[in-house]
């Protein structure tokens, strides 16, 4: 998988791309993430990128010409699955999204900074607009980081025990049960007898049950 970011602020991107699963994904060549600086494309020597509202109104908004010329000349290259812009106002990001977009081929996200994109980018280009949640960042940085490990610890390789992914919370609608690891005691507190009588139909039982309890008491939602 590709996947290509445009956005004023690479830096940000930087560390959260470059280390741990995301690392070895690289590394592994199951990933390719590229970096691209939008002011790079700016309208002046100033490294212009931005403009006021029109109608007037606090705040900058990202302009047309940068975002258009960076899209074009990476769709010269390639074909991209999904062009997805990380928005507050964005369809809420969940795990299923998450499987969807992990068998994509090209993904290319879109960062917005200040108060947005022009309207006119979403309408001819955007064909996905993500929210990680119902709140604002400064910019879509994080979250299009949170999308690319989301995303790319599914593509099959990247984890070592291929069945991590799958049962993780959200992958089968529920949360995931309690886990557990040495010692069988700690402060008074035991590990659930079931799981140390290595019996695998109860063990897997068990955590059948402590995930629907958990979902019910935490995430009721989405029981409906």
């Amino acid at each position: 998988m590709r996947i290509d970011i445009i956005t004023v602020l690479p830096e940000l991107l930087e560390s959260p791309l470059n280390h741990s699963i995301m690392k070895r994904a690289k590394e592994r060549g199951f990933l390719e993430i590229h970096l691209h600086q939008l002011r790079d494309h700016a309208v002046n020597k100033y490294g212009q990128v931005d403009d006021t509202q029109y109608g007037g109104g606090a705040g900058m908004v990202l302009m047309c010409e940068p975002l258009s010329d960076c899209i074009e000349k990476l769709q010269a290259e390639r074909t991209y699955d999904e062009i997805i812009y990380l928005t507050p106002d964005g369809k809420t990001f969940h795990q299923k999204m998450a499987n969807t977009l992990s068998l994509k081929g090209n993904l290319m996200m879109i960062c917005g900074h200040y108060k947005g994109i022009d309207q006119r980018i979403r309408d001819l280009y955007v064909t996905l607009e993500i929210s990680i949640g119902d709140y604002v960042l400064s910019g879509g940085e994080l979250a299009a980081a949170i999308l690319v490990d989301s995303i790319g610890r599914l593509i099959p390789g990247v984890l070592n025990d291929e069945t991590s992914a799958l049962t993780d919370s959200h992958q089968d609608g529920l949360l995931a049960p309690p886990v557990y690891t040495r010692p069988a005691e700690f402060k008074g507190l035991k590990v659930p007898e079931v799981l140390l009588n290595g019996h695998f139909k109860m063990i897997e039982e068990w955590r059948q049950e402590e995930a629907l309890k958990r979902t019910e008491e935490r995430r009721p939602d989405l029981m409906e």
